[in-house]
């Protein structure tokens, strides 16, 4: 079926439709055993994803081996969700996120959300959640997803939040912000040409956005008020996000600072002055504001008249120097904002090995900030710690030695071995120089994916392919970045979507669940429709449930007078309803980030389950009946 990609057609306002009068046959299907064996999988699977005594990716690959095993499907059709539109678009689309990161030109979209939310949970939640949901209205919810994952964990390191108070409602965000507009979503985008065989008005771009909008509001409120005891505690999870803190084992090594020289300044002071006298590093240093800068400078390097220097050491010193040489303590980071970025550069502790060429040699003798860059603020020798005259310290096997510098460097002293880090050096080194390219790449795929019929798949590859052959990743860099485990649980429950659809399992349920209802009122109608799409698209695809149930609901909505295109809308938006489970492409993605567990997403679904449905059926009454 080929679909309308600009989800809008002139006319067919909702506000003047009104109902039809013509009622299709509807065929009752007959349960046979195919069907009873796609229903008993589908309750193991959602059993399993439960009490997880295994792995939800490893669930789904047994979903993929079992089904053609029992004859549900043929062996093709069992791995076709290896090679689905939607899943080599997830692909793609966490490819072209992580080279649009690698240059930094996330960092610079949420600089402003940095700037206006601070350190508050709250700020940074709403805000965050905001951004993404709008994002996500004009563009595939998956893809904003994905775009936004490495922003989330930056903004999860730099505020000290625990990424998975952040992840899952950033997650339902996005989710929830594609049902705005009709291309936000892949139910959505579909609407308008499976009303064609009903004779149905189409609906035009904006038509949910009413719906959407509130959806958004009330699912940033359902966090805000409700986080606290829906989301999962704070444990190791969290811990694995927090960077090194070099204060816990060194705790007179103080914080960063820029400072600013005098225009005439009494003395002028040598970079090992202020060490040596005030336990204070220079890390960077610009004599001509801003325009030549040392990172870091020589320890003989003269500090001259309105030079701007940045130095890592103890508050109380800090200010002690800034007395004595009548300097100015600016309020944070302002010149080497960018280049002491924790993006860029940091803190790590070095542990000198046996076979160390170090050994034996005094830190002036090795030049650290000459050779290789780096500024050691503090050497551990057993049970004592040395924070001044550090180029007098000859290096013995086992000292600790703390240093600052830039990522990049850190990486290539390790390919030294001469250190041993005691801590991972999880940074990747950022290239900001080829953003250009990165953006050009990005702009590439959303261009494809607006102004040609090509599938979403190879719009997004192209651009994914682009970062490759622009050299913005390495190929492999391209692997590295791609949650393989995210990819098997989708392609696993592909198959098994495809079976309940084949089997007429699917088909049997909604008829009967419809069937119950007789001659409704409009409100039981949306709230059954909304719970029955609810239940459709946790166990097949939400593409899959809206092709099952447009057909089914709106001959029912005509026999019950109901305005049919307003219950195919409820149909259409109630498929983004997948919060309980993580078999949504959102939550599939999040789900190894944010270290959650399948009851995380019970526990955090339900409720937001029930508001989305009321939402909905609510709007629909008051703004478009």
């Amino acid at each position: 079926m080929k679909r309308d990609r600009r989800g809008t057609r002139k006319g067919g306002s909702v506000d003047c439709l009104r109902p039809g009068s013509a009622v299709e046959a509807m065929t009752p299907p007959d349960l046979d055993a195919d069907m009873i064996l796609v229903l008993l999988l589908i309750g193991a699977a959602v059993f399993l994803f439960i009490v997880e005594w295994i792995r939800v990716d490893v669930v789904a690959i047994l979903m993929m081996v079992l089904l053609p095993m029992l004859g549900l499907i043929s062996g093709t059709e069992a791995f076709s969700g290896l090679s689905s539109n939607a899943v080599v678009s997830i692909i793609a689309v966490i490819i072209i996120g992580r080279g649009l990161d690698h240059t930094r030109v996330v960092n610079r979209m949420i600089r402003p959300v940095l700037r206006l939310s601070g350190n508050s949970r709250v700020r940074v939640l709403g805000l965050l959640s905001i951004t993404v949901a709008l994002v996500s209205g004009f563009m595939q919810n998956i893809g904003a997803a994905a775009l936004f994952l490495p922003a989330v964990r930056r903004i999860s390191r730099r505020t000290h939040i625990p990424i998975p108070r952040i992840l899952m409602p950033v997650g339902f965000a996005a989710i929830l912000g594609g049902t705005i507009t009709l291309v936000g979503s892949s139910p959505l985008i579909l609407l308008n040409d499976l009303m064609k065989p009903h004779d149905l008005a189409p609906f035009h771009l904006f038509t949910p956005m009413p719906v959407g909008l509130v959806l958004v509001g009330a699912g940033v409120l359902y966090f805000l008020l409700l986080g606290r005891w829906v989301l999962p505690r704070c444990d190791t999870a969290s811990r694995a996000e927090e960077p090194f803190d070099p204060t816990r084992d060194y705790p007179q090594v103080g914080r960063l600072f820029e400072l600013v020289m005098p225009r005439d300044p009494l003395q002028k002071p040598l970079v090992r002055d202020l060490c040596d006298d005030y336990w204070t590093h220079v890390v960077a240093l610009s004599t001509d504001q801003g325009k030549t800068r040392f990172l870091p400078p020589e320890r003989d390097a003269a500090i001259p008249q309105k030079a701007v220097l940045a130095v890592y050491g103890p508050p109380d010193r800090v200010r002690s120097m800034a007395d004595t040489y009548d300097m100015t303590i600016k309020p944070e980071l302002d010149l080497f904002k960018e280049d002491l970025s924790s993006d860029l550069a940091g803190v790590v502790e070095a542990v000198v090995t046996p076979r160390s060429k170090f050994v034996g040699k005094s830190m002036a003798e090795i030049t650290f900030r000459r050779h290789h860059h780096v500024t050691p603020l503090a050497v551990m020798r057993e049970d004592r710690i040395f924070y001044t005259h550090l180029g007098d310290i000859v290096l013995r096997p086992g000292d600790a030695v703390l240093m600052h510098g830039a990522w990049e460097r850190f990486h290539h002293l390790s390919r030294q071995d001469q250190f041993v880090y005691s801590h991972p050096i999880d940074h990747e080194i950022m290239e900001p120089q080829k953003a250009a390219a990165a953006v050009a790449c990005f702009a590439l795929s959303i261009g494809l994916v607006i102004f040609t019929d090509l599938l979403l798949s190879v719009c997004l590859m192209t651009g994914a392919l682009g970062m490759v052959l622009t050299r913005v990743l390495t190929i492999d860099q391209a692997y590295r970045s791609v949650d393989w485990r995210t990819i098997f649980l989708l392609a696993g429950l592909i198959p098994l979507g495809l079976a309940t659809q084949k089997s007429g399992a699917a088909a049997f349920l909604a008829y009967y669940v419809l069937d119950l209802l007789g001659r409704p009122t409009p409100l039981m109608l949306y709230l059954v429709v909304g719970g029955l799409s609810t239940l459709f698209t946790l166990v097949i695809s939400n593409v899959g449930a809206v092709v099952l149930l447009v057909p089914l609901v709106v001959p029912l909505a005509r026999a019950a007078e109901v305005d049919p295109r307003l219950a195919v809308l409820v149909v259409g938006l109630a498929t983004s309803n997948s919060f309980l489970i993580p078999t949504h492409q959102v939550n599939a993605l999040y789900m190894g980030p944010g270290r959650y567990r399948s009851r995380d997403y019970l526990r955090a679904g339900a409720g937001m389950s029930l508001v989305f449905v009321a939402v909905v059926v609510g709007m629909i009454l008051l703004v478009y009946s």
